[in-house]
């Protein structure tokens, strides 16, 4: 499984490098940064192999305003409680994810990820994982993607 957050990794928080900014048309969606999707990356998450989930606030908006607009099709969404909130510096996802993935492999690509998380899978979870963290400045790379393909084919570290 490769559970997928959309603002920061998707949707970065700068113009992509080597990218030409130029003002974008208004979008019909409204949200103001959504053209800074890159639609190559619906083809390269797809590439990597895994069962593609959303693991994002965006929810089921994900398949709606995303996902056309990068190549994917509908994709299921993991749903998060409402009350989950660790406050011991652990992501509010951490436990929901590792919970959803019962024990199976998986890659999480977000931009708030830290030690903290890490750490709490690799102690709670009983399966191989990868929680990789993509700088919400940038987006998704092609070193994020290199990162996540190795280990997927098992030549990279647990974390």
């Amino acid at each position: 499984m490769i559970f997928l957050d959309v603002d920061g990794p998707l949707i970065p928080f700068r113009h992509r490098p080597g990218v030409t900014v130029t003002a974008p048309p208004p979008d019909p969606s409204g949200h103001p940064l959504i053209h800074r999707l890159d639609p190559a990356d619906g083809r390269r998450l797809l590439a990597l192999g895994g069962v593609l989930m959303w693991a994002t606030t965006w929810m089921e908006t994900a398949n709606e305003l995303v996902a056309p607009r990068i190549g994917l099709p509908p994709l299921p969404v993991v749903p998060f409680p409402d009350d989950d909130l660790p406050g011991d510096g652990l992501h509010w996802k951490t436990r929901p994810l590792t919970a959803w993935a019962a024990g199976r492999p998986f890659v999480w690509l977000d931009d708030e990820l830290t030690d903290i998380d890490r750490r709490w899978a690799a102690d709670h979870h009983p399966g191989p994982a990868l929680l990789h963290r993509v700088d919400p400045f940038t987006g998704l790379t092609e070193d994020d993607f290199t990162r996540v393909k190795h280990w997927l084919r098992g030549a990279g570290p647990p974390f």
